[in-house]
């Protein structure tokens, strides 16, 4: 089941998250590392929004919605979310900027990044 929509390019990103946790010793170390569910909620240039969440507490799964008890929420647009799991902004630039709004455990927020990276490296986005 693909967690792509495809009014939101970027997406994609999920399924390559979920990839990513499919091997099970880079699931164990994706929920070692992070010990958080992570929800996102993205809005595209239409102006609608759709969210997803990582699990990174119990299951270490990629899903739609926001997920059971989110640690940490990231509110951002779809484009700089593209952005961000490509690697081509900074997540602490766009916070700073306003483009990026944290809701919850804002230090949680920072053990994303080794898991955005696994992703690039899956899905070459």
């Amino acid at each position: 089941m693909s967690l792509k929509n495809d009014k939101f390019p970027s997406s994609a990103a999920f399924d390559a998250i979920n990839d990513a946790l499919s091997n099970e010793a880079d699931k164990k170390d994706a929920i070692k590392q992070g010990n958080a569910v992570f929800a996102f909620n993205l809005k595209n240039a239409a102006g609608e929004t759709d969210s997803w969440h990582i699990d990174l507490k119990n299951k270490g799964t990629v899903g739609k919605g926001l997920g059971e008890k989110p640690t940490v929420t990231l509110s951002l647009s779809d484009a700089d979310f593209g952005s961000l799991v490509a690697g081509k902004a900074n997540a602490q630039r766009l916070f700073m900027s306003g483009k990026l709004k944290i809701k919850g455990d804002v230090m949680k927020a920072t053990k994303l990044d080794p898991i955005l990276k696994k992703a690039q490296t899956k899905a070459k986005l």
